[in-house]
């Protein structure tokens, strides 16, 4: 049989497929195209609907998610490139000189470990699923590099081409784990050197309520501001100026997530919303996909690096997550042998560093040597060798099994609660709150993280490194606490303290506020005849109880004489705590709030050059200081407060009226707060109006001084459960990661305004929607 023949009947057979594959012979306009893919078995049919959602038909697991690493290239493969690099410490093998100690730094949090455990740590499925996902990049990049004009636009601007992969790289590379536990670590190190106990209250809200110990052998000023320039480096994403690279640290993220019985909807079927909050980027963080084949039916949203999905649902349940704040890390610190700084002191013995000693290829000149250091902990991050000190990092998510994401390829297929716990109880990073509903009107909420046990410390400062302070190992899963169909008819999460009262896991103190959660929680309880078109509502509510309560205490506040102070008390007097687009009052109030009252706050108990480097004060403690001002100022509370709140309102009136005109009434939110879906060469996406502060539903995060939002909810879904059709996302700006691509921006008009659009799931549904089909064959020769 000659080759044209074998892949017409290769075509013939595809288009036979089972009934549950929709077929669009009979609308023309439909693109039609055949591609060979090395490594398949059998013929997969990939149908994109209108919305650049990819719906991955075939006759086995293992083609279904070939195909899905095969369409992720397609898509996105500048994407999927730069995150290899980046992860694997080979940016300078593309990019040239500049980049060696970003990528020798990237080294240091690679998994290091032996790999049978690390396989052995996941679903029983996991590895052999990894390995055609890669197998299915790989194909891609084969024949792009075959077809140099068909590479995508950055490689030609930039001048190289994308890697092939290993399914190693996929379980290696860590630094996208969400763990920060490190940095507020060495920050109330820095703030109790200042000031001590007093210093470390301001930073942040303990929960539950806790003091921290010092840990006997640690001198707060022992640990320099720069401890973690090191461990930045290594984890920031990589942005471009022209074609410089530069590295941000990531923006903190978020989210929400709730699922509601049918006793609290109007259909009496169950509701779970999600939407995690993330950098917005273009291309997006989130890919959608939906993979089907004998025994998988799956669709939702993930990274479009990893194989399957994270957030979304099979035939069965629905599940979502949110940032579950788990104590991590700690930082180690080390006393050096004087005579032999490559020694340290461990339990009464000088032992040696590891160094590892690796070559870094580097574009257009010769490679460059690198160095490794690690103690028994982990890296080891900066060397003071005149003070005799080293500083290392301990982390879970470098343990085996803890490769970001990768237990929910698992979990994706549970079909009742009991068997998702199971699966998610080997959940380790990052840290998350599973949110789940499914057909039978079960409800539940598990969290999945590796929490260390430590039996000496709290985690909340640096410890010595010196063996006092081991971890005794971690919890089991098992010992996490789980809640199904509770009274109340719905579960919601927004990375608040969730852990039940008197439980004997110690899993963290540091969570963010609570306003969210109580937010959703008051809707929720509100009605027992929810929608879905509600609940995609709630997830754009800007309401911000926690400006209703500063706004409150204005009213104790005198104006004083100073004409500009008098004008801003009468402006905020009049907001209602909607932080819209169009909002005059949270134009003011929300720079007020982050850019001059939280620092004046934190001036009060730590130096300026530590307060600098907190990003945000935080909001619980900065209301608490102006509702009882003698618990935090002492019996002249009251004065010291008054005078905080005039300077800093008379300061942020200024700044706002500098950059929007004198006339209040005309300043808008969304002048000064914008999004924009920032690509690393310039192909943006946006600005469009935001609304949204950090403490409402609709989280946007910003800096002060600086008010573009940072993060927030680019992606939301809320699925209908058990009418799948009638489920929505959006996943802002849009599917593609070409520029050219009508699906590179699609989506931003809808998540601008607030709507989403249908998350496709049935066959005669996407049937309905198809824009192209690419039949997949298996090709007649090459290699997989």
């Amino acid at each position: 049989m000659t080759l044209r023949r074998a892949v017409t009947a290769i075509v013939t057979a595809v288009l036979s497929l089972t009934p549950a594959v929709p077929a669009r012979a009979e609308q023309a306009a439909v693109d039609a195209s055949t591609r060979e893919v090395p490594g398949l078995r059998e013929p997969v049919r990939l149908v994109v609907d209108r919305y650049g959602v990819p719906h991955l038909y075939a006759r086995n697991t293992d083609d279904v998610f070939l195909a899905q690493g095969y369409n992720a290239a397609r898509d996105r493969l500048f994407q999927l490139d730069l995150w290899r690099r980046r992860g694997l410490g080979l940016l300078s093998s593309a990019f040239g000189p500049n980049y060696v100690e970003r990528d020798r730094a990237a080294r240091l949090f690679l998994y290091r470990g032996d790999m049978q455990r690390e396989w052995a740590a996941y679903g029983p499925d996991t590895r052999r699923a990894v390995t055609a996902f890669v197998r299915g990049i790989n194909a891609y990049v084969d024949w792009v590099n075959a077809h140099p004009e068909a590479l995508p636009p950055e490689f030609r601007r930039l001048g190289h081409r994308p890697d092939r992969w290993q399914p190693e790289d996929v379980v290696r590379i860590r630094s996208h784990g969400l763990a920060l536990n490190a940095y507020p670590e060495a920050l109330r190190a820095a703030a109790m050197c200042a000031n001590g106990q007093s210093a470390a209250r301001a930073l942040v809200k303990l929960e539950p309520a806790h003091e921290p110990q010092v840990p006997d052998g640690l001198d707060p000023c022992d640990v320099p501001a720069d401890v973690l320039d090191t461990y930045l480096l290594g984890i920031s994403s990589v942005t471009f100026d022209g074609v410089t690279l530069r590295s941000e640290p990531p923006a903190p993220g978020g989210s929400n997530a709730w699922a509601l019985a049918p006793s609290r909807t109007a259909t009496g079927r169950s509701i779970l919303a999600g939407d995690p909050h993330r950098s917005t980027t273009a291309p997006a963080l989130r890919y959608v996909a939906h993979l089907s084949a004998p025994g998988l039916d799956v669709i939702g949203a993930g990274e479009p690096v990893l194989p399957g999905i994270s957030l979304g649902h099979n035939d069965r349940a629905a599940f979502s997550l949110t940032v579950f704040a788990a104590d991590q890390e700690d930082l180690q610190v080390y006393r050096l042998k004087a005579d032999d700084p490559g020694r340290y002191l461990y339990r009464g013995r000088w032992v040696p560093f590891t160094t590892v000693r690796e070559e870094v290829p580097v574009a257009g000149s010769t490679p460059r040597q690198v160095e490794l250091t690690f103690s028994r902990h982990g890296p080891v991050l900066k060397v003071d060798a005149a003070r005799g000190l080293a500083f290392g990092l301990r982390t879970a998510w470098s343990e085996p099994g803890a490769a970001p994401y990768l237990t929910g390829l698992d979990a994706m297929t549970a079909r009742s609660f009991p068997e998702f716990t199971a699966r998610v109880r080997r959940w380790a990073a990052p840290p998350e709150n599973l949110i789940y509903a499914d057909t039978s009107g079960t409800i539940g909420w598990v969290p999945g993280a590796l929490v260390p046990r430590r039996p000496r410390h709290d985690g909340l400062l640096p410890v010595p490194g010196d063996g006092r302070y081991e971890w005794d190992g971690f919890h089991d899963g098992a010992e996490l606490p789980k809640v199904s169909n509770p009274k109340s008819g719905f579960i919601a999460s927004a990375n608040e303290y969730d852990m039940p009262s008197g439980h004997p896991v110690r899993v963290g103190y540091e969570w963010e506020p609570s306003a969210r959660k109580e937010r959703i929680s008051d809707v929720l309880s509100g009605s027992t005849r929810h929608t879905t078109s509600e609940m995609a509502r709630l997830q754009r509510d800007q309401v911000d109880e926690y400006a209703r309560r500063i706004v409150a205490v204005l009213r104790d506040i005198p104006a004083g004489d100073d004409p500009d102070t008098v004008a801003a008390l009468r402006h905020l007097l009049a907001y209602d705590g909607t932080a819209s687009a169009d909002s005059p009052g949270a134009a003011l109030f929300e720079p007020w709030l982050i850019s001059h009252l939280g620092p004046a706050f934190l001036a009060q108990f730590m130096p300026a050059a530590v307060a600098a480097r907190v990003p945000r004060a935080d909001a619980r403690q900065v209301i608490d200081a102006l509702e009882r001002p003698e618990r935090w100022f002492g019996t002249d509370g009251v004065a010291v407060r008054n005078r905080l709140v005039q300077q800093t309102l008379r300061a942020a009136y200024a700044e706002v009226r500098g950059k929007l005109g004198a006339d209040p009434a005309a300043w808008r939110w969304g002048s000064l707060h914008q999004a924009l879906f920032t690509n690393p060469l310039g192909d943006s996406v946006g600005p469009f109006p935001r609304g949204g502060s950090v403490t409402t539903v609709d989280a946007s995060t910003y800096y002060r001084g600086f008010y573009r939002s940072q993060s927030g909810a680019a992606y939301r879904m809320v699925l209908d459960v058990g009418a799948w059709d009638n489920s929505t996302f959006v996943s802002a700006p849009g599917q593609s990661g070409d520029p050219a691509s009508p699906h590179y921006s699609d989506l931003a008009a809808a998540w601008t305004s607030g709507t989403q659009v249908p998350l496709l799931y049935s066959a005669a549904a996407v049937a309905r929607n198809t824009e192209s089909i690419i039949t997949l064959v298996p090709a007649a020769s090459g290699r997989g």
